[in-house]
């Protein structure tokens, strides 16, 4: 079995759980939530069950002030230094404070953090707004990546899953079912129209899912795009400043898609732990092996080391 890094692999910490009937985590199994909570024992069994040398970890979708944000990256950054050789770690942001959140990405990334994962969005508000882009300036700055995740969706955003059928379902639609990865799609779209990669032409943006729903459509608004007035167009965009990992998404179709209009270079292996699990992946590697979409070089590519280049790190043989 190959090496493989993981890269959005969450977790959540005991300390900023609000308890509210608005938790989202507040439905999940207790044996589900023993997976989100652990960062030792657990966990590492669950990453050799499933081949998993290296997993990057970082906080389910959240919105925090700059103190629990700290407190969410000190509680990583302890579990990261008993198991440096197995976990890693993206910084948890304040989005709302910009600037704060430039300096908490600072200090992470001096405690050996390799980048941060951001939400989508912030209350339905999107970085194309200028007030974020500290943020971004300090992370090319650092020469390390930013991961937008999806989050779940504002209220204002939930209006259009609404419809003749259970509200239950229409929140599944909002988020996991849909919308999280529309919402990611166009939030990449919105960026480049704002003239985020002309400002930031070094930056590093890591999205997940197989691209959120982008490479299917990327040739038709690639061409609708280049009326925008920008210096480099929106495949330019995608080839140097875009990663893409595979979180979350285990079949063949859409890998082929992805790989047909994206460099093998920019495509990386992911879980989505615990959300999908570390077996299930590994399943989806030797299906990958099978099918023959990937040459043997590109599969290793692909499960560690477009991994290692982008975040500077090593994986090492579970063997």
């Amino acid at each position: 079995m190959l090496p493989l890094i993981t890269l959005e692999e969450h977790f959540i910490s005991t300390k900023v759980r609000s308890g509210k009937k608005d938790d989202h985590y507040n439905d999940f199994p207790p044996s589900f939530t023993s997976k989100f909570q652990s960062l030792g024992d657990e966990r590492i069994q669950d990453m050799n069950n499933g081949s998993v040398s290296l997993q990057v970890l970082s906080h389910a979708p959240l919105d925090a002030p700059l103190a629990a944000c700290s407190d969410i990256n000190n509680e990583l950054a302890l579990a990261i230094s008993k198991n440096p050789d197995r976990l890693a770690g993206f910084a948890t942001l304040p989005m709302e404070d910009p600037k704060a959140a430039a300096g908490e990405l600072y200090r992470c990334i001096k405690l050996g953090f390799l980048g941060a994962l951001i939400n989508n969005h912030l209350d339905g508000q999107f970085y194309d707004d200028e007030q974020f882009w500290p943020v971004f300036e300090k992370a090319q700055e650092l020469d390390v990546p930013i991961y937008i995740h999806p989050t779940y969706p504002s209220e204002s955003m939930l209006k259009p899953y609404k419809g003749n059928y259970a509200d239950r379902i229409a929140s599944q639609l909002s988020a996991y079912g849909w919308g999280w990865h529309s919402d990611t799609g166009l939030h990449i779209l919105r960026l480049f129209a704002s003239g985020f990669f002309d400002r930031f032409p070094k930056i590093k943006i890591i999205i997940g899912h197989m691209g959120e729903l982008l490479p299917f459509q990327l040739d038709r608004i690639s061409g609708i795009s280049r009326m925008w007035g920008k210096k480099r167009d929106l495949i330019q965009v995608w080839r140097s400043n875009i990663w893409i990992t595979t979180s979350g998404m285990f079949s063949l179709a859409p890998l082929a898609c992805l790989l047909q209009t994206t460099t093998i270079e920019h495509v990386m292996y992911s879980v989505d732990y615990p959300f999908s699990s570390n077996e299930k992946g590994k399943s989806f590697i030797k299906e990958i092996q099978k099918s023959g979409l990937m040459s043997a070089e590109d599969l290793e590519k692909f499960a560690y080391q477009n991994a290692e280049a982008l975040l500077r790190v090593k994986a090492k043989s579970l063997e």
